[in-house]
């Protein structure tokens, strides 16, 4: 009998994958989205992305250093939430922006609560919610050489509607990494076939979403509005690269379910009801810190504890 049993501390469920190829192929995934960013844009778009990065990366480094910790750079989550954070920022930011919002990410919101799975929110969207709070007119200034004017949602805000065809490919103005839908989704695809993310967040986000504006957007269900909305702002960048973060969502199903339309009525709020034309960075931070109650009441309870009989 005590050969069949063998008692050891947890996790007692083990996975040969780890952390940075998780996050490296997230990196990977990334990478159309990033190259569209850069294409639409221009070179300037590529060093903000590299001066971001840089300083995740080093603000991690130096703070472990710094404290005798063991160093944790080789896991790719500072390049992840450097990335991010870049693909948020306008094309034309000045380069200390991303200096700035790098270390803010990692440094208050990541590595002040623990490091890597202690940290209470996104940080890519934490440092990017401090940047719009602490400099709105350059987070809010999307004017660059090859789009000057009102983004898609701005014009979605002021009752005309864009050109659908251009937003879903990309040639609009916005954030680096948000305005292509179709290399975003090729992305997300590659992440859903390796398995490293599913639908049940970003498919109960999008389809809340949809649901909400179509009852409260005043068009009703309009494919054109709706697929405005849809191909317009953070929205698919973030259901599918922060919404799914493992750190800052829910673990249990039924709680990835609840966040999921949380998140979407929260965007739809925002966008529909609020002064701004876009939402997605606060529906997700608000998600974030609503997550312990969340699990409260969506963990199944022990066996024995009053527990469902199987």
């Amino acid at each position: 009998m005590s050969d069949m049993l063998k008692v050891s501390s947890n996790p007692h469920v083990r996975s040969n994958v780890t952390t940075n190829a998780i996050m490296l192929a997230v990196v990977i995934a990334l990478l159309p989205a990033a190259g569209f960013g850069i294409y639409n844009f221009g070179l300037h778009a590529l060093f903000l992305m590299i001066i971001t990065i840089v300083s995740c990366v080093l603000t991690e480094l130096i703070y472990e250093k710094a404290l005798k910790k063991e160093v944790t750079i080789g896991d790719f989550s500072a390049v992840v939430t450097g990335l991010l954070l870049a693909m948020n920022l306008p094309p034309m930011a000045p380069l200390w922006i991303g200096v700035v919002g790098g270390v803010f990410a990692i440094l208050v919101v990541k590595m002040l609560f623990g490091g890597l799975g202690q940290n209470f929110m996104n940080p890519a969207l934490g440092g990017r919610c401090f940047l719009l709070i602490s400099f709105t007119s350059i987070m809010t200034n999307f004017d660059c050489d090859a789009y000057t004017g009102a983004t898609p949602l701005a014009q979605l805000k002021a009752g005309t509607t864009p050109d659908i065809l251009k937003m879903i490919i990309g040639n609009t103005s916005g954030t680096i990494g948000e305005t292509s839908m179709i290399a975003i989704v090729i992305g997300a695809c590659f992440l859903i076939l390796l398995g490293v993310i599913d639908l049940k967040i970003p498919g109960t986000y999008i389809v809340t979403f949809v649901l909400f504006i179509s009852i409260f957007g005043g068009h009703g269900f309009d494919p054109a509005f709706i697929s405005a909305h849809l191909a317009g702002g953070g929205l698919m960048l973030g259901a599918f690269f922060m919404a799914t973060d493992y750190v800052t969502r829910p673990i249990t199903k039924k709680g990835q379910y609840v966040f999921g339309a949380l998140l979407g009525i929260l965007t739809g709020v925002f966008r529909i009801f609020g002064p701004s034309a876009e939402g997605v960075s606060y529906a997700i931070i608000i998600g974030n810190l609503l997550v312990p109650l969340i699990e409260k009441f969506t963990l199944p309870k022990a066996f024995g504890k009053g527990g469902e009989h199987v």
